[in-house]
């Protein structure tokens, strides 16, 4: 996989394009992940296999792109992967795959495809966890600006949240009202995740406009979802769709 990179505004972002015919597939990785990891390897490598369009990127401050961290924020990142998609895929349509933190990103990315959303892949997505994931003593430092700390068993340990990305994340919850997407919807959630719990993949499925809609939840499952047969379950979700 040969690493390029794009200029969006002001900041030269990462990413690794594979031609092919469409759907094409885009992988959005979560909080402080970048293309690199065993989700985004195993999806391009499929796409390769199979001839199709795959698009994996490192959002500004992650992985190899440029920027500082701590001025990430969804909305931010949101342009970056729209300006991407318009930028390098040739397909008409696309599937947008989000992990963790990346599925709250693939709603807002979806929905400003519109009509050239074809399909999207959930693993354990977060939306709205700047709301669920913290207490109201972590909430009340964020909102006075602090940065918090905590203890992260996946990457980074301790794991920094910034108030600037709470704040952008708060004005981007999606959970209290109807999610605006039509398109078909995969939602795989392991049973034994704990640090999303599998009920906010079944309140997004009650929150999506769409009809279609599914919810898988894999025993003993964990968070990653990247054991041998959680992979597996990724790629044949994605060749059905």
């Amino acid at each position: 996989m040969t690493t390029q990179f794009h200029d969006v505004g002001g900041q030269s972002i990462a990413y690794r394009h594979n031609p092919g015919s469409g759907p094409a597939v885009v992988f959005l990785p979560g909080y402080m992940s970048d293309m690199a990891g065993g989700k985004a390897t195993a999806l391009y490598n499929w796409c390769a296999a199979n001839g199709r369009e795959c698009l994996l990127l490192d959002y500004s401050g992650c992985g190899e792109s440029s920027g500082n961290f701590a001025d990430g924020a969804l909305s931010r990142w949101r342009d970056e992967v729209l300006a991407l998609v318009q930028a390098k895929i040739a397909s008409d349509k696309v599937i947008v795959i989000g992990s963790s933190m990346g599925g709250w990103l693939m709603l807002l990315v979806g929905t400003a495809l519109g009509e050239r959303l074809h399909a999207l892949v959930g693993i354990a997505a977060a939306p709205d966890f700047s709301d669920w994931g913290f207490d109201e003593v972590q909430k009340s430092q964020l909102r006075s600006g602090e940065t918090i700390y905590e203890k992260n068993n996946y990457g980074y340990d301790p794991t920094p949240t910034h108030a600037k990305f709470w704040q952008d994340a708060e004005d981007n919850r999606l959970l209290h009202r109807e999610v605006p997407i039509t398109a078909p919807v995969r939602l795989l959630h392991g049973q034994e995740d704990t640090d999303v719990p599998p009920e906010t993949s079944l309140r997004l499925a009650r929150a999506l406009a769409s009809e279609d809609v599914q919810v898988t939840l894999v025993k003993g499952g964990d968070h990653r979802l990247s054991r041998d047969g959680d992979i597996a379950l990724l790629l044949r979700t994605v060749e059905i769709l």
